[in-house]
């Protein structure tokens, strides 16, 4: 006859089990930990230092300024700057341009890099040596100022958008990046799929884009942040000032060029905007691309580290 256990028996013997012992931390390791936080916490305080006494002097006055009262708090607030550069139409203006010249520069730079990283990341291609090989030369050698200008010149880019978008569409640097990325991706999955009946477009398209997404947030930061910030190409061939990024506007406000005629502004305004000009521009140049990092910053180290290292 088979009879059950005596539950308050059982009881009885889990309760003198005895319970997992938990692993203390070491002296070593806890001295460890305190070095690290306080090493990290002095490296976040001596990158936002500067950041946060930009921002602080751009609401500060003058003679605050003059005087070197600016720390991270602002001394004598004041927002006259900031109303003289956003009261002016033309700011407006080239601040458009500067979004478009940015989202359609990217967009170009994205499906060039990814078509191109993709293609000489296939080691069956032939004249794949080739291809790496003038990317990899444009590195080190261009035909220089003279001569790309005499080339946009004649190709009819200049005064378009055209001469900012083309010219740098692909960087070499992005370029490695998502080819090695792409080779590390396991080749089966691309062998099933194309078993299934894919094409190498639908591969490329349908298995390989999805399973890239990380890198590929990666590069548009990277594209989005070079062209965002780049003036030289516009100052060397745009002559238009509707034509203008935000940041040739501001390099000339910097420069003292367009400060107190193409605004208007009256001779005090004018003081006001010479004090604390360079620091207000930065926080205008800085602050859409400063709000977009969050979004894609959880995509940031993976995306390089997965790029950059070969399993």
């Amino acid at each position: 006859m088979v009879t059950l256990a005596d539950p308050d028996r059982a009881t009885r013997r889990l309760a003198q089990v005895p319970a997992p012992r938990t692993l203390k931390d070491t002296r070593g390791y806890r001295a460890f930990r305190v070095v690290n936080v306080t090493i990290l916490l002095l490296v976040v305080a001596v990158v936002l230092y500067p950041f946060v006494n930009i921002i602080a002097q751009s609401f500060s006055s003058e003679g605050a300024i003059t005087s070197g009262q600016v720390n991270l708090v602002p001394r004598g607030f004041n927002i006259e700057t900031y109303r003289v550069v956003m009261s002016d139409s033309m700011f407006w203006l080239n601040y458009r341009n500067t979004v478009v010249y940015t989202v359609v520069a990217t967009a170009i730079a994205m499906v060039l890099t990814t078509s191109f990283a993709y293609a000489i990341s296939k080691k069956h291609l032939k004249g794949r040596p080739v291809l790496i090989g003038i990317a990899v030369f444009t590195m080190f050698f261009n035909g220089g100022l003279i001569p790309n200008y005499v080339l946009i010149n004649e190709l009819g880019m200049t005064n378009t958008m055209w001469a900012i978008v083309l010219p740098n569409a692909i960087s070499v640097f992005n370029l490695l990046v998502m080819k090695a990325f792409f080779e590390n991706l396991p080749e089966e999955l691309e062998e099933a799929a194309s078993i299934d009946g894919l094409t190498t477009y639908g591969i490329f398209f349908r298995i390989v884009l999805p399973l890239s997404k990380a890198v590929i947030a990666t590069m548009v930061l990277f594209y989005a942040v070079t062209f965002w910030n780049s003036w030289f190409t516009a100052f060397l061939y745009l002559d238009r000032a509707e034509l203008y990024p935000v940041t040739v506007y501001l390099r000339n406000m910097i420069a003292g060029a367009t400060t107190a005629t193409s605004m208007g502004s009256s001779a005090d305004d004018a003081a006001q905007v010479a004090a604390n000009i360079q620091a207000v521009t930065m926080v205008l140049t800085l602050l859409p691309i400063v709000s977009l990092y969050p979004f894609i910053q959880k995509y940031f180290v993976s995306g390089v580290m997965l790029g950059s290292v070969k399993g």
